[in-house]
Protein backbone atom coordinates (compact mmCIF):
# COMPACT_ATOMS: atom_id res chain seq x y z
CA UNK A 1 0.00 0.00 0.00
CA UNK A 2 0.89 3.86 -0.36
CA UNK A 3 0.85 5.68 2.60
CA UNK A 4 -0.32 9.40 2.93
CA UNK A 5 3.29 10.28 2.92
CA UNK A 6 3.86 8.61 -0.37
CA UNK A 7 0.66 9.92 -2.01
CA UNK A 8 1.78 13.53 -1.31
CA UNK A 9 4.83 13.46 -2.61
CA UNK A 10 3.52 11.34 -5.59
CA UNK A 11 0.83 14.26 -5.85
CA UNK A 12 4.24 17.01 -7.28
CA UNK A 13 5.23 14.21 -9.60
CA UNK A 14 1.98 13.99 -11.34
CA UNK A 15 1.07 17.46 -10.77
CA UNK A 16 4.33 19.58 -11.27
CA UNK A 17 4.32 23.74 -10.57
CA UNK A 18 5.77 25.15 -13.78
CA UNK A 19 4.77 28.65 -14.75
CA UNK A 20 7.02 28.26 -17.62
CA UNK A 21 5.38 25.08 -19.03
CA UNK A 22 1.33 25.62 -17.46
CA UNK A 23 -0.86 28.68 -18.62
CA UNK A 24 -2.51 28.06 -15.75
CA UNK A 25 0.38 28.22 -13.23
CA UNK A 26 1.65 31.28 -15.44
CA UNK A 27 -1.76 32.90 -14.43
CA UNK A 28 -1.60 32.70 -10.81
CA UNK A 29 2.52 33.12 -10.28
CA UNK A 30 1.62 36.64 -11.68
CA UNK A 31 -0.57 37.57 -9.59
CA UNK A 32 1.33 36.35 -6.55
CA UNK A 33 4.14 37.85 -7.78
CA UNK A 34 2.17 41.66 -7.94
CA UNK A 35 0.43 41.51 -4.19
CA UNK A 36 2.47 42.04 -1.28
CA UNK A 37 0.49 39.37 1.28
CA UNK A 38 -0.83 36.29 -0.13
CA UNK A 39 -2.92 34.13 1.34
CA UNK A 40 -3.58 30.55 -0.68
CA UNK A 41 -6.11 28.13 0.55
CA UNK A 42 -5.64 24.59 -0.30
CA UNK A 43 -1.79 25.13 -0.70
CA UNK A 44 -1.64 21.73 -0.86
CA UNK A 45 2.49 20.75 -0.97
CA UNK A 46 2.91 24.56 -1.13
CA UNK A 47 4.88 24.19 -4.64
CA UNK A 48 3.13 27.73 -5.85
CA UNK A 49 4.79 29.61 -2.55
CA UNK A 50 7.54 27.74 -2.53
CA UNK A 51 8.27 29.09 -6.20
CA UNK A 52 7.15 32.76 -5.45
CA UNK A 53 9.98 32.95 -2.84
CA UNK A 54 11.95 31.25 -4.94
CA UNK A 55 11.82 34.02 -7.79
CA UNK A 56 12.05 36.79 -5.10
CA UNK A 57 9.31 37.54 -3.67
CA UNK A 58 9.82 39.13 -0.30
CA UNK A 59 6.41 40.14 1.12
CA UNK A 60 4.69 37.87 3.47
CA UNK A 61 3.14 34.05 2.06
CA UNK A 62 0.71 32.01 4.29
CA UNK A 63 -0.36 28.35 3.07
CA UNK A 64 -3.73 26.96 4.47
CA UNK A 65 -4.13 23.31 4.20
CA UNK A 66 -6.27 20.63 6.36
CA UNK A 67 -3.89 17.35 5.05
CA UNK A 68 -1.29 17.00 7.14
CA UNK A 69 0.84 15.06 4.97
CA UNK A 70 0.51 17.69 2.40
CA UNK A 71 1.58 20.32 4.97
CA UNK A 72 4.52 17.97 5.51
CA UNK A 73 6.11 18.08 2.15
CA UNK A 74 5.14 22.33 2.45
CA UNK A 75 6.72 22.85 5.87
CA UNK A 76 10.45 22.07 4.56
CA UNK A 77 10.33 26.06 3.40
CA UNK A 78 10.29 27.75 6.57
CA UNK A 79 10.44 31.16 5.46
CA UNK A 80 6.63 31.26 4.61
CA UNK A 81 3.83 30.70 7.44
CA UNK A 82 2.20 27.54 6.89
CA UNK A 83 -1.18 26.72 8.64
CA UNK A 84 -3.35 23.29 9.32
CA UNK A 85 -7.63 23.96 8.20
CA UNK A 86 -9.68 24.12 6.01
CA UNK A 87 -10.82 27.51 4.14
CA UNK A 88 -13.93 27.84 6.68
CA UNK A 89 -11.08 28.68 9.42
CA UNK A 90 -9.49 30.97 7.94
CA UNK A 91 -9.09 33.40 11.12
CA UNK A 92 -7.64 36.53 9.68
CA UNK A 93 -8.86 39.66 9.26
CA UNK A 94 -7.82 42.21 6.41
CA UNK A 95 -4.23 40.95 6.43
CA UNK A 96 -3.96 39.80 2.45
CA UNK A 97 -3.74 41.65 -0.85
CA UNK A 98 -4.48 38.35 -2.46
CA UNK A 99 -6.34 35.00 -1.68
CA UNK A 100 -5.86 32.06 -4.08
CA UNK A 101 -7.61 28.28 -4.63
CA UNK A 102 -5.60 26.88 -7.45
CA UNK A 103 -5.74 23.29 -9.49
CA UNK A 104 -9.91 23.34 -8.90
CA UNK A 105 -10.06 23.18 -4.94
CA UNK A 106 -12.43 25.55 -4.98
CA UNK A 107 -15.04 22.83 -6.20
CA UNK A 108 -14.30 20.74 -2.68
CA UNK A 109 -16.65 23.05 -0.96
CA UNK A 110 -19.69 20.84 -1.74
CA UNK A 111 -22.51 21.82 0.14
CA UNK A 112 -24.05 25.77 0.35
CA UNK A 113 -23.58 26.24 3.89
CA UNK A 114 -19.38 25.06 3.73
CA UNK A 115 -19.44 27.18 0.72
CA UNK A 116 -21.00 30.33 2.31
CA UNK A 117 -18.69 29.68 5.46
CA UNK A 118 -15.36 29.58 3.37
CA UNK A 119 -15.96 32.73 1.37
CA UNK A 120 -16.90 34.27 4.28
CA UNK A 121 -13.40 33.73 5.83
CA UNK A 122 -11.72 34.25 2.79
CA UNK A 123 -13.52 37.90 2.18
CA UNK A 124 -12.67 38.40 6.13
CA UNK A 125 -9.29 37.87 5.75
CA UNK A 126 -8.57 40.02 2.77
CA UNK A 127 -8.10 43.85 2.94
CA UNK A 128 -10.55 46.39 1.64
CA UNK A 129 -10.39 46.00 -2.13
CA UNK A 130 -8.25 42.42 -1.73
CA UNK A 131 -8.40 40.15 -4.81
CA UNK A 132 -9.85 36.47 -4.34
CA UNK A 133 -8.77 34.53 -7.75
CA UNK A 134 -9.20 30.71 -8.10
CA UNK A 135 -10.88 28.39 -11.01
CA UNK A 136 -14.06 25.98 -11.14
CA UNK A 137 -14.31 23.34 -14.09
CA UNK A 138 -17.04 24.37 -16.12
CA UNK A 139 -20.03 21.78 -16.06
CA UNK A 140 -20.51 22.10 -19.70
CA UNK A 141 -17.52 20.67 -20.15
CA UNK A 142 -18.42 17.51 -18.10
CA UNK A 143 -15.22 16.81 -17.30
CA UNK A 144 -16.02 14.07 -15.35
CA UNK A 145 -16.78 11.97 -18.90
CA UNK A 146 -12.81 11.50 -18.86
CA UNK A 147 -12.27 10.28 -15.24
CA UNK A 148 -12.34 6.84 -16.93
CA UNK A 149 -9.08 4.03 -16.43
CA UNK A 150 -8.41 5.09 -20.15
CA UNK A 151 -7.23 8.54 -19.40
CA UNK A 152 -5.06 6.94 -16.95
CA UNK A 153 -1.05 8.69 -16.16
CA UNK A 154 1.72 6.61 -15.40
CA UNK A 155 4.25 7.08 -13.35
CA UNK A 156 8.24 6.10 -14.53
CA UNK A 157 9.88 6.12 -11.24
CA UNK A 158 8.59 3.75 -9.29
CA UNK A 159 6.23 2.18 -12.19
CA UNK A 160 2.85 3.07 -11.21
CA UNK A 161 -0.40 4.13 -12.73
CA UNK A 162 -2.96 6.64 -11.38
CA UNK A 163 -6.81 6.92 -12.79
CA UNK A 164 -10.13 7.49 -11.30
CA UNK A 165 -13.56 6.21 -11.70
CA UNK A 166 -16.37 8.12 -11.12
CA UNK A 167 -18.82 6.54 -8.06
CA UNK A 168 -22.10 9.11 -8.76
CA UNK A 169 -23.16 12.37 -10.64
CA UNK A 170 -26.03 14.00 -7.73
CA UNK A 171 -27.18 17.66 -8.95
CA UNK A 172 -24.10 19.48 -9.55
CA UNK A 173 -21.75 17.25 -6.99
CA UNK A 174 -19.37 14.01 -8.70
CA UNK A 175 -18.21 11.77 -6.54
CA UNK A 176 -15.16 9.94 -7.48
CA UNK A 177 -12.57 7.58 -6.50
CA UNK A 178 -8.78 8.43 -7.23
CA UNK A 179 -6.97 5.22 -7.73
CA UNK A 180 -3.37 4.26 -7.36
CA UNK A 181 -1.40 0.92 -8.85
CA UNK A 182 1.74 -0.84 -10.14
CA UNK A 183 2.54 -1.69 -13.19
CA UNK A 184 0.39 -5.16 -13.27
CA UNK A 185 -2.30 -3.31 -12.56
CA UNK A 186 -3.05 -4.23 -8.76
CA UNK A 187 -4.48 -1.42 -6.62
CA UNK A 188 -2.38 0.22 -4.06
CA UNK A 189 -4.24 2.90 -2.43
CA UNK A 190 -8.12 4.28 -3.19
CA UNK A 191 -9.59 7.95 -2.20
CA UNK A 192 -12.89 9.10 -2.85
CA UNK A 193 -13.50 12.87 -3.75
CA UNK A 194 -16.40 14.96 -4.35
CA UNK A 195 -16.38 17.83 -6.07
CA UNK A 196 -19.10 20.63 -6.91
CA UNK A 197 -19.90 21.88 -10.54
CA UNK A 198 -21.18 25.28 -9.98
CA UNK A 199 -22.29 26.77 -13.02
CA UNK A 200 -21.95 30.94 -13.57
CA UNK A 201 -24.78 32.18 -12.67
CA UNK A 202 -24.51 30.27 -9.31
CA UNK A 203 -21.50 31.10 -8.71
CA UNK A 204 -21.52 34.20 -8.78
CA UNK A 205 -24.92 34.62 -6.50
CA UNK A 206 -22.28 33.04 -3.53
CA UNK A 207 -20.01 35.23 -4.58
CA UNK A 208 -22.12 38.42 -4.63
CA UNK A 209 -23.97 37.01 -1.28
CA UNK A 210 -20.51 36.82 0.57
CA UNK A 211 -19.52 40.43 -0.48
CA UNK A 212 -17.36 40.31 -3.32
CA UNK A 213 -17.93 41.92 -6.89
CA UNK A 214 -16.50 40.27 -10.29
CA UNK A 215 -13.25 42.04 -11.58
CA UNK A 216 -12.64 39.50 -14.28
CA UNK A 217 -14.09 36.30 -15.09
CA UNK A 218 -13.06 34.24 -18.53
CA UNK A 219 -13.30 30.48 -19.71
CA UNK A 220 -9.44 30.15 -20.27
CA UNK A 221 -6.16 30.72 -19.19
CA UNK A 222 -5.20 33.23 -22.32
CA UNK A 223 -8.38 35.15 -21.45
CA UNK A 224 -11.10 33.94 -23.32
CA UNK A 225 -14.62 35.47 -22.41
CA UNK A 226 -16.62 32.26 -20.85
CA UNK A 227 -18.84 30.71 -23.47
CA UNK A 228 -20.60 26.94 -24.13
CA UNK A 229 -17.36 25.21 -25.03
CA UNK A 230 -15.54 26.65 -21.73
CA UNK A 231 -13.48 24.20 -19.95
CA UNK A 232 -12.93 26.60 -16.67
CA UNK A 233 -14.80 29.30 -15.13
CA UNK A 234 -11.97 31.80 -13.78
CA UNK A 235 -12.39 34.04 -11.50
CA UNK A 236 -10.68 37.32 -9.85
CA UNK A 237 -13.32 38.62 -7.66
CA UNK A 238 -13.00 41.61 -5.50
CA UNK A 239 -14.02 42.50 -1.34
CA UNK A 240 -16.26 45.31 -1.31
Amino acid sequence: MISDAEAAALYDVLNPWDPGRYASDAFYHRLVMAADAVLDVGCGTGTMLHFARSQGHRGRLVGLDPDPAMLGRAVVRTDIEWVSGAAADAAWTREFDLATMTSHAFQCLTGDEELRASLSAIRAALRDGGRFAFETRHPLARAWEQWNPANATDVADPPLRSWYRVDSVAGDVVTFTGLLGDADGTVLRTEQTALRFLDVPTLNAFLTEAGFVIDDQCGDWDGTPIGPDSREIITIARRV
